[in-house]
Order: structure tokens, then C-alpha cells, then sequence
């Protein structure tokens, strides 16, 4: 959705950023009868579990013992569906100024101009890049042969594939394509690893039974015409050069996140994150939150479980800015029947019972 700059939006509160966080506090925010825009730099929602790891599987979301990232992101899609939030994907927040009023003003890359009572940042860690690795000529293969994310396995089966990084996602999706793969080598320029121990012993069970080739070594040239790879060149731990067989090339060298814009809207920064208080997850700036990875406090984890925890802390004071002359309530969804006609609960009910 791309709005003229000429036309300003009115609304309760701007999240910058459609991660997970940012889609829980959509819901958070709802339940007050509070109205969200979002924007994202992405094309779609769910930041990085849409983007990098839509396929991965995530254990820690309490009482699912299992979920993917685009399960998860499809699940708050659908959670919050009854609060109608308006998605501004693709683009940037460029500019973000305190207004007279008290409101703030929000502008985007693409000329969306906001005018909102509170704003919300739940950019994980600000845009994110992947490092590239020093491989001349790479870029001519990048979307066709060369990839820097999984988004579906179903493109690697039956391919040559080779997989280079000593990380966790290096080794995680050597796991989880082998079986699709006709061939899958895996490069790492030493022959320690930074992964979990069970990934690397279960790496080392699939080499030692002939299902993997793991090399010593780095990838010095790519072999291909007009963005197909054919071989990869490998130089080893001895110096010699080995053309592979490789018809996709996963480097995993890990992201570079930058904050982009987000370091210039007068923010007090710790080490590129935002520092928030562990009442209210307000900032230095009244009105402006910080939730998720991209805020800092005293026993900050990075977990997906604590932003939904700071969604709901952020969002009761929140409704005091937007709502100063109503009273804050609190419900139970199981128990309260204003918050379930909300949800369409009340409605699914009356079905069942007729």
C-alpha cells in the first residue's frame, strides 16, 4: 500500500516493523479497541521467520511443541484478522518527528506520512543483510543459483547443493536438505564449528555414513552461464582446488543488521539497540515504545516469548495516551464476554449452540 504524501493517516498507534512482536502487539493493542498501522521494509509480513527461516522449526512458543515461522507468522495473521490492521510492506520509516500536539509524525521511503498518537518500534534488529561472501562475480548468480535464505525446500530437491558456514544455520539446513538433495557438500573454513553439538554430531553421522561431503576449505569461484551455476571451485585445507558439481550455493555467513533511519529519530541508543523501561517498555521519548529484539534492558532475552510479554506490557500504557479519559480495565479473554464479541467468539458460540 503506497499513500500519496499529500494524504496524512490518522491512527491510534504506527508499528514499525511486522515481526512476530510487532503482529502480537497488533492483538494486544486491539483488544483495547486501539487501531494499528504497520510498516515493514519487507514484502510481507512476519520479518525474519517469513524471511529467513519460513520452513525452520521453532520449539520454544509455549504450548505449540513444534511450529515453522510462516506457521507461526500465518497463526498471528489470523489472530488478529478481527482488528482489521492496515499493512504498509515494502517500505522504509525514513522520518519520525514530535508534533506540537503531542502526536508523532511518521514518514515513509515511499511518501506514506502518519499521524499517530504512539509509535511503536518492533524492527528486530533494524534492517536486515546478509554478509556476502568475497567471491568475484557472485552477484550475477544471487536469486537464481546463489540464495542467502531458505524460503521453500521444495526449490533444492533433487539438486547438486552446496552449503557454506560453520554456524547453526549452516548446519541446520544441511540437515534438513540432505534427504531432498541428489548431492549436498557442505564448506567451512575450519573444521570446528559454532554450532549446537547435536547438529555437528549429526552432521559428522551423515559424513561418516556417505551422505554429505564436508570440505575444509573455501570457495574461491563460481562456474556458470547467465545466473546458472554449473561447479564451484573449493580450495582446501592442503591448498588444492576442487571443482564440485553445484547447482545452488547457500552461503550462511550470518546477517548484518543495520538500523538504517531508526538511528536518526533522536532515539538514545546501548550498542545499536534501544534502551526501554520493564513497566511500561516506554523509551526516553514519552509515547514512543520499543518492544522486541531491538529494545535493551537489565535480563533482556532475545526470544520470541519475551516480546509477546513486552507487547502486552507496552500496550496498557498505550491506551492511557490514546484513551486519557477512559478507564483501563482488565480482562481475561477466557472470561469476559466484551473481549470475545471482539475476537468473534461470542458470534462462533451463538452458531454452535443454534
Amino acid at each position: 500500500m503506497n499513500t500519496p504524501s499529500s494524504q496524512i493517516l490518522s491512527t491510534d498507534v504506527v508499528i514499525i516493523g511486522a515481526g512476530p512482536c510487532g503482529l502480537f502487539a497488533v492483538f494486544e493493542l486491539g483488544l483495547l479497541d486501539l487501531h494499528c498501522h504497520l510498516v515493514d521494509i519487507l514484502d510481507k509480513p512476519g520479518g525474519q521467520c517469513s524471511e529467513l527461516y519460513p520452513e525452520k522449526p521453532i520449539y520454544d512458543i509455549p504450548a505449540i511443541p513444534v511450529i515453522n515461522g510462516q506457521e507461526l507468522t500465518d497463526g498471528l495473521m489470523e489472530q488478529i484478522k478481527p482488528f482489521k490492521p492496515a499493512f504498509h510492506l515494502g517500505q522504509m520509516a525514513e522520518k519520525l518527528e514530535k508534533q506540537e500536539n503531542g502526536r508523532w509524525r511518521l514518514e515513509t521511503d515511499a511518501g506514506t506520512v502518519f499521524d499517530a498518537q504512539c509509535v511503536v518500534i518492533a524492527a528486530g534488529g533494524g534492517s536486515f543483510m546478509p554478509k556476502k561472501p568475497p567471491i568475484p562475480g557472485i552477484e550475477a548468480y544471487e536469486g537464481k543459483s546463489v540464495f542467502y535464505a531458505v524460503r521453500h525446500m521444495e526449490d533444492f530437491r533433487d539438486k547438486h547443493l552446496m552449503i557454506v558456514g560453520g554456524g547453526d544455520s549452516a548446519l541446520d539446513w544441511t540437515l534438513n536438505l540432505q534427504p531432498l538433495a541428489q548431492s549436498l557438500t557442505l564448506v567451512h573454513r575450519r573444521n570446528e564449528f559454532r554450532a549446537a553439538p547435536d547438529s555437528v554430531a549429526k552432521m559428522r553421522a551423515l559424513e561418516a555414513e556417505g551422505k554429505i561431503r564436508f570440505i575444509t576449505g573455501q570457495v574461491k569461484a563460481l562456474q556458470g552461464t547467465d545466473g546458472t551455476l554449473e561447479a564451484v571451485d573449493v580450495t582446501d585445507a592442503d591448498k588444492n582446488i576442487q571443482s564440485l558439481p553445484c547447482e545452488r550455493l547457500l552461503p550462511f555467513f550470518g546477517l548484518t543488521m543495520k538500523l538504517g533511519p531508526l538511528a536518526d529519530f533522536g532515539i538514545t541508543l546501548e550498542n545499536n539497540l534501544i534502551p526501554v523501561d520493564t513497566e511500561k517498555f516506554e523509551t526516553d521519548q514519552p509515547g514512543l515504545f520499543a518492544i522486541g529484539d531491538i529494545c535493551t534492558y537489565p535480563g533482556k532475552l532475545k526470544l520470541i516469548l519475551s516480546g509477546f510479554h513486552e507487547a502486552a506490557l507496552m500496550s496498557r500504557q498505550v491506551f492511557r495516551y490514546c484513551r486519557p479519559d477512559e478507564k483501563l480495565r482488565f480482562e481475561y479473554t477466557t472470561s469476559s464476554s466484551s473481549l470475545q464479541e471482539k475476537l468473534g467468539v461470542s458470534e462462533a458460540k451463538e452458531a454452535k449452540r443454534a
